[in-house]
């Protein structure tokens, strides 16, 4: 029988996402105001003994937040939101381009332009939903990250948009968050790998074990936030829309060290796809209300490990789709060699997409292609978020 692990460290606080409908001649009032309910639960959370990483806010989606103007209205609009962003230290999204197959495909045009020139603003495109594929938001899907990869400054535009397939609003975590309401509402998303590397390391081997005391740390922490959210909606009058306890890697807190914690192995080896069951079955089973992808999120160049094993080709795309059927991943930060063609990657995204429709469940496909580069070459990012790893080819 397992002995019931008493969490020793607390997972960070990754965000405090802010879902607002803002219009242009009141946006800085309503920010500010947003920012308030946010820096109340940061507070909160920090009075808990927890480090509270970002505070966010996600807009309307994209083609109503710059309804009526002329391109050049709207990125001037953009990039005060961007400036506002900074000064006030916070991220931003102004959420999806494209909706539906049926949206005015120019709006991704404008978001090709602004993710080319303004550093901060992430925005993504739905890819699928309960509908069904969106196979033209597909295609303009990989036509706008291979413009974005080729304009914006070392390619790293691409790291603020992804597509997303069956998520559904008011997810907390970037770039994937949306929201088509009224706003007034916020989510909390946590960085939690370091909870379940300390599990792993106790239940090595034992997955029994591993499900049932991952399920009782996550709780803990996840009891935590939603006392606190559900206090900061009743002090302010926002409604509280849930907890994402995706445990998210970042750096040196890694879910694929964590992996091989319990495998014994490096991460891409036999018994990842079950540690990954392990883990988005624990989080499923925290009884509190859950929002965005609760399940695991696989970025491969924002976790440590993760992008040393994909330099020694320990795992690949294909892995990364095997361990989907059973978490929530999709293809998250892989690297491109710049060569792609808009056809390849059209066939990625319709892979996450069709696997993401058929179990219905939310995925997510953030790629990143990078020109002048090609396969066995090293990614050359130049950002604290990015770890570099060598470019592979393509099947």
């Amino acid at each position: 029988m397992s002995v019931p692990l008493v969490a020793q460290s607390k997972p960070k606080v990754r965000t405090v996402t802010g879902f607002v409908r803002i219009d242009p001649g009141t946006y800085q009032k309503q920010i500010a105001d947003a920012l308030v309910v946010l820096r109340t639960a940061k507070r909160e959370f920090i009075a808990e003994g927890y480090q509270v990483e970002t505070l966010r806010l996600t807009t309307q989606p994209l083609g109503e937040l710059v309804a009526g103007m002329s391109n050049e209205q709207a990125l001037a609009y953009l990039a005060l939101l961007d400036h506002l962003s900074v000064k006030e230290d916070f991220l931003l999204n102004v959420g999806p381009a494209m909706m539906h197959d049926t949206d005015d495909p120019a709006t991704m045009h404008l978001l090709e332009l602004a993710l080319s020139t303004l550093p901060n603003i992430e925005a993504s495109a739905i890819i699928a939903d309960e509908a069904g594929i969106h196979w033209k938001t597909i295609h303009r899907t990989s036509e706008l990250v291979k413009y974005v990869a080729e304009h914006s400054p070392r390619s790293q535009g691409t790291f603020n948009f992804t597509a997303t397939a069956m998520l559904k609003p008011l997810s907390p975590f970037f770039p994937g968050s949306y929201h088509t309401g009224a706003g007034r509402q916020f989510a909390i998303g946590f960085e939690g790998a370091n909870v379940v590397a300390e599990v792993f390391t106790k239940d090595k081997g034992n997955a029994a074990a591993a499900t049932a005391d991952l399920t009782a740390a996550l709780t803990t922490h996840a009891k935590v936030a939603d006392t606190i959210g559900n206090k900061v909606a009743q002090e302010t009058g926002w409604t509280y829309g849930g907890l994402d306890p995706t445990p998210a890697p970042l750096g040196d807190v890694s879910i694929a060290a964590a992996i091989e914690d319990f495998t014994g192995a490096k991460f891409g080896s036999s018994g990842t796809l079950t540690a990954a069951r392990i883990i988005t079955a624990a989080v499923k089973a925290v009884p509190v209300k859950q929002i965005g992808y609760s399940g695991l999120m696989v970025p491969v160049l924002e976790d440590k490990v993760m992008a040393k094993r994909w330099a020694e080709s320990a795992f690949n795309i294909d892995s990364l789709l095997a361990y989907s059927s059973v978490c929530g991943t999709g293809l998250d930060t892989i690297p491109l060699p710049g060569d792609v063609t808009i056809e390849q990657m059209d066939r990625m995204y319709a892979d996450v997409a069709s696997l993401a429709t058929k179990w219905n469940k939310p995925l997510s496909a953030r790629l990143q292609p990078i020109p002048n580069k090609k396969p066995g070459d090293q990614t050359d990012f130049k950002s604290p978020y990015l770890f570099n790893t060598m470019i592979h080819p393509l099947p």
